[in-house]
Protein backbone atom coordinates (compact mmCIF):
# COMPACT_ATOMS: atom_id res chain seq x y z
CA UNK A 1 0.00 0.00 0.00
CA UNK A 2 1.76 3.13 -1.20
CA UNK A 3 -1.19 5.55 -1.13
CA UNK A 4 -3.92 6.50 1.32
CA UNK A 5 -6.54 4.13 0.00
CA UNK A 6 -8.75 2.98 2.85
CA UNK A 7 -8.47 -0.80 3.33
CA UNK A 8 -11.49 -2.74 2.13
CA UNK A 9 -11.81 -5.12 5.10
CA UNK A 10 -12.35 -4.30 8.75
CA UNK A 11 -11.90 -6.42 11.88
CA UNK A 12 -15.26 -7.77 13.00
CA UNK A 13 -14.13 -7.26 16.60
CA UNK A 14 -11.80 -4.25 17.04
CA UNK A 15 -10.96 -5.04 20.66
CA UNK A 16 -7.20 -5.52 20.86
CA UNK A 17 -6.73 -4.30 24.42
CA UNK A 18 -4.11 -6.11 26.50
CA UNK A 19 -6.41 -6.16 29.51
CA UNK A 20 -9.24 -6.51 30.00
CA UNK A 21 -9.03 -8.50 26.78
CA UNK A 22 -11.54 -9.52 24.12
CA UNK A 23 -14.34 -11.82 25.23
CA UNK A 24 -14.63 -15.31 23.76
CA UNK A 25 -16.03 -15.53 20.21
CA UNK A 26 -19.83 -15.22 19.94
CA UNK A 27 -20.06 -14.01 23.52
CA UNK A 28 -23.36 -12.73 24.86
CA UNK A 29 -24.73 -12.07 28.32
CA UNK A 30 -27.30 -14.86 27.99
CA UNK A 31 -24.41 -17.26 28.57
CA UNK A 32 -24.36 -16.10 32.21
CA UNK A 33 -27.96 -17.07 32.92
CA UNK A 34 -26.91 -19.84 35.33
CA UNK A 35 -25.06 -17.46 37.67
CA UNK A 36 -26.43 -17.82 41.23
CA UNK A 37 -27.02 -14.10 41.71
CA UNK A 38 -28.26 -12.96 45.09
CA UNK A 39 -26.95 -16.15 46.69
CA UNK A 40 -24.12 -16.49 49.15
CA UNK A 41 -20.83 -17.76 47.80
CA UNK A 42 -20.82 -19.92 50.94
CA UNK A 43 -24.09 -21.60 50.00
CA UNK A 44 -23.83 -25.02 48.36
CA UNK A 45 -24.48 -23.58 44.89
CA UNK A 46 -21.80 -20.92 45.33
CA UNK A 47 -19.21 -23.35 46.63
CA UNK A 48 -19.97 -25.72 43.78
CA UNK A 49 -19.40 -22.99 41.18
CA UNK A 50 -16.11 -21.94 42.76
CA UNK A 51 -14.90 -25.53 43.04
CA UNK A 52 -15.84 -26.11 39.39
CA UNK A 53 -13.82 -23.06 38.37
CA UNK A 54 -10.79 -24.47 40.18
CA UNK A 55 -11.12 -27.95 38.69
CA UNK A 56 -11.71 -26.70 35.14
CA UNK A 57 -8.65 -24.47 35.53
CA UNK A 58 -6.65 -27.55 36.51
CA UNK A 59 -8.02 -29.55 33.59
CA UNK A 60 -7.47 -26.92 30.88
CA UNK A 61 -4.00 -25.86 32.06
CA UNK A 62 -2.85 -29.37 32.91
CA UNK A 63 -1.93 -28.43 36.48
CA UNK A 64 -0.55 -31.44 38.40
CA UNK A 65 -2.91 -33.08 40.87
CA UNK A 66 -0.68 -32.25 43.87
CA UNK A 67 -0.62 -28.51 43.12
CA UNK A 68 -3.15 -26.32 44.94
CA UNK A 69 -5.26 -23.81 42.99
CA UNK A 70 -6.93 -20.94 44.79
CA UNK A 71 -9.16 -18.03 43.79
CA UNK A 72 -7.91 -14.88 45.52
CA UNK A 73 -8.81 -11.17 45.61
CA UNK A 74 -7.03 -8.37 43.81
CA UNK A 75 -6.55 -9.91 40.36
CA UNK A 76 -3.05 -11.06 39.40
CA UNK A 77 -1.55 -8.26 41.50
CA UNK A 78 -3.22 -9.63 44.60
CA UNK A 79 -2.00 -13.14 43.86
CA UNK A 80 1.62 -12.05 43.33
CA UNK A 81 1.58 -9.91 46.45
CA UNK A 82 0.19 -12.78 48.52
CA UNK A 83 3.03 -15.01 47.39
CA UNK A 84 5.72 -12.41 47.98
CA UNK A 85 4.52 -11.27 51.39
CA UNK A 86 3.96 -14.79 52.75
CA UNK A 87 6.97 -16.63 51.30
CA UNK A 88 9.87 -14.27 50.65
CA UNK A 89 12.54 -13.76 53.29
CA UNK A 90 13.24 -17.38 54.14
CA UNK A 91 16.09 -17.51 51.60
CA UNK A 92 18.05 -14.96 49.55
CA UNK A 93 16.04 -13.55 46.67
CA UNK A 94 16.61 -12.69 43.01
CA UNK A 95 14.16 -10.37 41.26
CA UNK A 96 14.05 -10.45 37.45
CA UNK A 97 12.47 -7.69 35.38
CA UNK A 98 12.22 -6.86 31.69
CA UNK A 99 9.07 -4.74 31.67
CA UNK A 100 6.79 -2.55 33.80
CA UNK A 101 5.07 -5.16 35.93
CA UNK A 102 8.30 -6.97 36.71
CA UNK A 103 9.70 -3.60 37.77
CA UNK A 104 6.73 -3.28 40.11
CA UNK A 105 7.57 -6.55 41.83
CA UNK A 106 11.17 -5.35 42.23
CA UNK A 107 9.91 -2.21 43.93
CA UNK A 108 7.74 -4.22 46.30
CA UNK A 109 10.56 -6.58 47.22
CA UNK A 110 13.21 -3.93 47.76
CA UNK A 111 11.29 -0.92 49.05
CA UNK A 112 8.25 -2.45 50.75
CA UNK A 113 9.50 -5.81 52.01
CA UNK A 114 13.02 -4.37 52.52
CA UNK A 115 14.68 -7.49 51.11
CA UNK A 116 18.34 -7.41 50.19
CA UNK A 117 17.54 -8.86 46.80
CA UNK A 118 19.74 -9.36 43.77
CA UNK A 119 18.01 -7.47 40.96
CA UNK A 120 18.52 -8.37 37.31
CA UNK A 121 16.97 -6.18 34.64
CA UNK A 122 16.83 -6.10 30.87
CA UNK A 123 15.77 -3.30 28.56
CA UNK A 124 12.44 -3.40 26.78
CA UNK A 125 12.67 -5.87 23.91
CA UNK A 126 15.18 -8.07 25.71
CA UNK A 127 15.09 -10.64 28.50
CA UNK A 128 17.50 -11.30 31.35
CA UNK A 129 20.07 -14.06 30.95
CA UNK A 130 18.61 -16.95 32.93
CA UNK A 131 21.95 -18.76 32.82
CA UNK A 132 23.23 -16.20 35.33
CA UNK A 133 20.35 -16.64 37.78
CA UNK A 134 21.01 -18.48 41.03
CA UNK A 135 18.03 -20.78 41.52
CA UNK A 136 19.20 -21.78 44.97
CA UNK A 137 17.65 -18.44 45.84
CA UNK A 138 13.96 -17.64 45.55
CA UNK A 139 13.40 -16.15 42.08
CA UNK A 140 10.51 -13.88 41.09
CA UNK A 141 9.78 -13.13 37.42
CA UNK A 142 7.08 -12.61 34.82
CA UNK A 143 6.76 -15.33 32.19
CA UNK A 144 5.50 -12.95 29.54
CA UNK A 145 6.18 -9.22 29.64
CA UNK A 146 2.75 -7.78 28.95
CA UNK A 147 4.18 -4.31 28.31
CA UNK A 148 7.34 -5.36 26.45
CA UNK A 149 6.17 -8.20 24.21
CA UNK A 150 9.00 -10.43 25.42
CA UNK A 151 8.56 -13.82 27.03
CA UNK A 152 10.54 -16.69 28.48
CA UNK A 153 10.67 -19.23 25.61
CA UNK A 154 10.73 -22.28 27.89
CA UNK A 155 11.76 -23.43 31.33
CA UNK A 156 14.96 -25.18 30.31
CA UNK A 157 17.18 -22.79 32.28
CA UNK A 158 15.36 -23.54 35.54
CA UNK A 159 16.97 -26.53 37.26
CA UNK A 160 14.78 -29.33 38.55
CA UNK A 161 16.92 -29.67 41.68
CA UNK A 162 16.73 -25.98 42.65
CA UNK A 163 16.74 -25.10 46.33
CA UNK A 164 14.76 -21.88 46.04
CA UNK A 165 11.20 -21.27 44.95
CA UNK A 166 10.27 -19.94 41.52
CA UNK A 167 7.46 -17.39 41.74
CA UNK A 168 6.05 -16.70 38.28
CA UNK A 169 3.62 -13.98 37.27
CA UNK A 170 2.02 -15.69 34.27
CA UNK A 171 -0.95 -13.42 33.79
CA UNK A 172 -0.53 -12.86 30.04
CA UNK A 173 0.91 -16.34 29.45
CA UNK A 174 -1.49 -18.77 31.15
CA UNK A 175 -3.87 -20.36 28.62
CA UNK A 176 -1.79 -19.17 25.63
CA UNK A 177 1.64 -20.67 26.34
CA UNK A 178 2.90 -24.00 27.66
CA UNK A 179 4.02 -23.58 31.27
CA UNK A 180 6.45 -26.20 32.65
CA UNK A 181 4.80 -26.93 35.96
CA UNK A 182 7.73 -28.93 37.30
CA UNK A 183 9.86 -25.78 37.04
CA UNK A 184 7.35 -23.44 38.69
CA UNK A 185 6.44 -23.34 42.39
CA UNK A 186 4.06 -20.39 42.43
CA UNK A 187 2.06 -19.32 39.37
CA UNK A 188 -0.35 -16.41 39.28
CA UNK A 189 -2.72 -14.99 36.69
CA UNK A 190 -6.04 -13.18 36.34
CA UNK A 191 -9.23 -14.00 34.53
CA UNK A 192 -9.34 -10.92 32.30
CA UNK A 193 -6.29 -11.74 30.20
CA UNK A 194 -6.06 -14.73 27.85
CA UNK A 195 -9.59 -16.00 28.46
CA UNK A 196 -11.06 -12.50 28.32
CA UNK A 197 -13.13 -12.93 31.45
CA UNK A 198 -13.85 -10.31 34.10
CA UNK A 199 -11.41 -8.50 36.38
CA UNK A 200 -10.79 -8.35 40.16
CA UNK A 201 -10.18 -12.08 40.70
CA UNK A 202 -6.74 -13.69 40.75
CA UNK A 203 -5.51 -17.26 40.66
CA UNK A 204 -2.78 -18.57 42.92
CA UNK A 205 -1.27 -21.97 42.08
CA UNK A 206 1.12 -23.58 44.57
CA UNK A 207 3.46 -26.54 44.18
CA UNK A 208 4.07 -28.89 47.12
CA UNK A 209 7.37 -27.04 47.70
CA UNK A 210 5.51 -23.75 47.99
CA UNK A 211 3.06 -25.28 50.47
CA UNK A 212 6.00 -26.57 52.50
CA UNK A 213 7.43 -23.05 52.59
CA UNK A 214 4.14 -21.59 53.79
CA UNK A 215 3.85 -24.15 56.57
CA UNK A 216 7.46 -23.87 57.74
CA UNK A 217 8.21 -20.15 57.43
CA UNK A 218 6.66 -17.36 59.47
CA UNK A 219 7.61 -13.95 58.03
CA UNK A 220 8.57 -11.22 60.52
CA UNK A 221 6.01 -8.81 59.08
CA UNK A 222 2.32 -8.29 59.73
CA UNK A 223 0.06 -9.87 57.11
CA UNK A 224 -3.30 -8.38 56.16
CA UNK A 225 -6.21 -10.79 56.46
CA UNK A 226 -6.55 -11.21 52.71
CA UNK A 227 -2.89 -12.32 52.48
CA UNK A 228 -3.08 -15.06 55.14
CA UNK A 229 -2.81 -18.53 53.64
CA UNK A 230 -2.05 -20.50 56.81
CA UNK A 231 -3.53 -20.92 60.25
CA UNK A 232 -1.72 -22.61 63.12
CA UNK A 233 1.17 -23.47 60.84
CA UNK A 234 -1.02 -25.31 58.32
CA UNK A 235 -2.29 -24.32 54.91
CA UNK A 236 -5.89 -23.11 54.93
CA UNK A 237 -7.09 -25.81 52.57
CA UNK A 238 -10.53 -24.28 52.12
CA UNK A 239 -9.05 -21.46 50.01
CA UNK A 240 -8.06 -24.09 47.46
CA UNK A 241 -11.48 -25.73 47.43
CA UNK A 242 -13.54 -22.66 46.66
CA UNK A 243 -13.84 -21.14 50.14
CA UNK A 244 -12.49 -17.76 49.13
CA UNK A 245 -10.87 -15.27 51.50
CA UNK A 246 -13.32 -12.53 50.61
CA UNK A 247 -16.55 -12.31 48.66
CA UNK A 248 -16.18 -13.14 44.96
CA UNK A 249 -18.54 -11.99 42.23
CA UNK A 250 -20.64 -14.98 41.26
CA UNK A 251 -21.40 -13.22 37.98
CA UNK A 252 -17.67 -13.04 37.24
CA UNK A 253 -17.26 -16.67 38.32
CA UNK A 254 -19.95 -17.70 35.84
CA UNK A 255 -18.23 -15.69 33.14
CA UNK A 256 -14.94 -17.48 33.87
CA UNK A 257 -16.69 -20.85 33.75
CA UNK A 258 -18.16 -19.99 30.34
CA UNK A 259 -14.69 -19.11 29.07
CA UNK A 260 -13.16 -22.30 30.47
CA UNK A 261 -15.84 -24.44 28.81
CA UNK A 262 -15.25 -22.64 25.53
CA UNK A 263 -11.55 -23.46 25.92
CA UNK A 264 -12.42 -27.12 26.35
CA UNK A 265 -14.58 -27.00 23.22
CA UNK A 266 -11.69 -25.87 21.01
CA UNK A 267 -9.23 -28.51 22.19
CA UNK A 268 -8.14 -27.24 25.58
CA UNK A 269 -4.70 -25.78 26.12
CA UNK A 270 -3.28 -26.82 22.76
CA UNK A 271 -6.22 -25.26 20.96
CA UNK A 272 -5.72 -22.04 22.91
CA UNK A 273 -1.97 -22.00 22.20
CA UNK A 274 -2.57 -22.59 18.49
CA UNK A 275 -4.96 -19.63 18.29
CA UNK A 276 -2.53 -17.25 19.99
CA UNK A 277 0.33 -18.49 17.80
CA UNK A 278 -1.74 -17.90 14.66
CA UNK A 279 -2.72 -14.40 15.79
CA UNK A 280 0.85 -13.36 16.56
CA UNK A 281 1.94 -14.95 13.30
CA UNK A 282 -0.50 -12.77 11.36
CA UNK A 283 1.17 -9.66 12.81
CA UNK A 284 4.69 -10.84 12.18
CA UNK A 285 3.98 -12.07 8.66
CA UNK A 286 2.70 -8.60 7.79
CA UNK A 287 5.63 -6.64 9.24
CA UNK A 288 8.31 -9.05 7.99
CA UNK A 289 9.06 -7.10 4.80
CA UNK A 290 8.29 -3.62 6.13
CA UNK A 291 11.05 -1.10 6.79
CA UNK A 292 8.91 1.33 8.80
CA UNK A 293 7.71 -0.95 11.60
CA UNK A 294 9.33 -3.70 13.64
CA UNK A 295 8.83 -6.03 16.57
CA UNK A 296 9.94 -4.56 19.89
CA UNK A 297 11.18 -8.04 20.81
CA UNK A 298 14.72 -8.34 19.47
CA UNK A 299 14.98 -12.14 19.49
CA UNK A 300 12.20 -14.11 17.75
CA UNK A 301 12.70 -16.92 20.29
CA UNK A 302 11.53 -14.62 23.09
CA UNK A 303 8.82 -12.76 21.15
CA UNK A 304 5.42 -12.85 22.85
CA UNK A 305 2.45 -14.52 21.23
CA UNK A 306 -0.09 -12.56 23.27
CA UNK A 307 1.03 -8.97 23.87
CA UNK A 308 2.74 -8.21 20.56
CA UNK A 309 4.54 -4.87 20.84
CA UNK A 310 5.53 -2.93 17.72
CA UNK A 311 7.75 0.12 17.18
CA UNK A 312 7.88 2.56 14.26
CA UNK A 313 11.32 2.62 12.65
CA UNK A 314 10.92 5.19 9.86
CA UNK A 315 13.63 7.87 10.35
CA UNK A 316 11.27 10.42 8.78
CA UNK A 317 9.12 10.34 11.92
CA UNK A 318 9.88 13.51 13.85
CA UNK A 319 8.40 12.76 17.29
CA UNK A 320 8.11 9.05 17.93
CA UNK A 321 5.87 9.24 20.99
CA UNK A 322 3.45 11.74 19.46
CA UNK A 323 3.40 9.84 16.17
CA UNK A 324 2.58 6.49 17.83
CA UNK A 325 -0.21 8.06 19.87
CA UNK A 326 -1.64 9.69 16.74
CA UNK A 327 -1.64 6.35 14.91
CA UNK A 328 -3.38 4.63 17.83
CA UNK A 329 -5.93 7.44 18.00
CA UNK A 330 -6.62 7.19 14.27
CA UNK A 331 -7.12 3.43 14.51
CA UNK A 332 -9.61 3.95 17.32
CA UNK A 333 -11.42 6.73 15.45
CA UNK A 334 -11.77 4.42 12.45
CA UNK A 335 -13.18 1.75 14.76
CA UNK A 336 -10.65 -0.88 13.72
CA UNK A 337 -8.48 -1.13 16.87
CA UNK A 338 -9.44 -0.06 20.37
CA UNK A 339 -6.80 0.39 23.09
CA UNK A 340 -3.90 -0.52 20.80
CA UNK A 341 -1.37 2.03 22.01
CA UNK A 342 1.81 1.01 23.83
CA UNK A 343 1.72 0.86 27.62
CA UNK A 344 2.44 4.22 29.23
CA UNK A 345 5.86 3.19 30.62
CA UNK A 346 6.94 1.29 27.50
CA UNK A 347 8.70 2.61 24.39
CA UNK A 348 6.43 4.43 21.96
CA UNK A 349 4.56 2.21 19.54
CA UNK A 350 1.57 -0.10 19.34
CA UNK A 351 0.56 -3.13 21.38
CA UNK A 352 -1.71 -5.65 19.66
CA UNK A 353 -3.29 -8.24 21.91
CA UNK A 354 -3.14 -11.60 20.15
CA UNK A 355 -4.46 -13.82 22.91
CA UNK A 356 -6.60 -16.87 22.34
CA UNK A 357 -10.00 -15.14 22.27
CA UNK A 358 -8.96 -12.99 19.30
CA UNK A 359 -9.71 -14.21 15.77
CA UNK A 360 -6.78 -14.45 13.32
CA UNK A 361 -9.01 -12.99 10.61
CA UNK A 362 -9.45 -9.86 12.71
CA UNK A 363 -5.70 -9.52 13.20
CA UNK A 364 -5.12 -9.96 9.47
CA UNK A 365 -7.78 -7.33 8.71
CA UNK A 366 -6.20 -4.89 11.16
CA UNK A 367 -2.68 -4.89 9.73
CA UNK A 368 -3.43 -2.94 6.50
CA UNK A 369 -5.19 -0.35 8.67
CA UNK A 370 -2.00 0.10 10.67
CA UNK A 371 -0.15 0.84 7.44
CA UNK A 372 -2.92 3.19 6.36
CA UNK A 373 -2.79 5.05 9.69
CA UNK A 374 1.02 5.22 9.54
CA UNK A 375 1.00 6.74 6.04
CA UNK A 376 -1.81 9.14 6.93
CA UNK A 377 0.06 10.44 9.99
CA UNK A 378 3.31 10.67 8.05
CA UNK A 379 1.56 12.79 5.45
CA UNK A 380 0.01 14.93 8.19
CA UNK A 381 3.38 15.75 9.74
CA UNK A 382 4.95 16.69 6.40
Amino acid sequence: MSDLTIPAARPVNPRFSSGPCAKIPHYNLDLLADAPLGRSHRAAVGKAKLAEAIELTREVLGVPADYRIGIVPGSDTGAVEMAMWTMLGARPVEMLAWESFGEGWVTDAVKQLKLDATVRKAEYGKIVDFAEVDFDKDVVFTWNGTTSGVRLPNGDAIPANRQGLTICDATSAAFAMDLPWDKLDVVTFSWQKVLGSEGAHGMLILSPRAVERLESYVPDRPLPKIFRLTKGGKLIEGIFKGETINTPSMLAVEDYLVALKWAQSIGGLQGLVARADANAGAVRDFIADKDWIADLAEDPATASTTSVCLKFTDPAIKDGAAFAKAVAKRLEKEGVALDAGAYRDAPAGLRIWCGSTVEASDVAALMPWIEYAYRAELAAQA
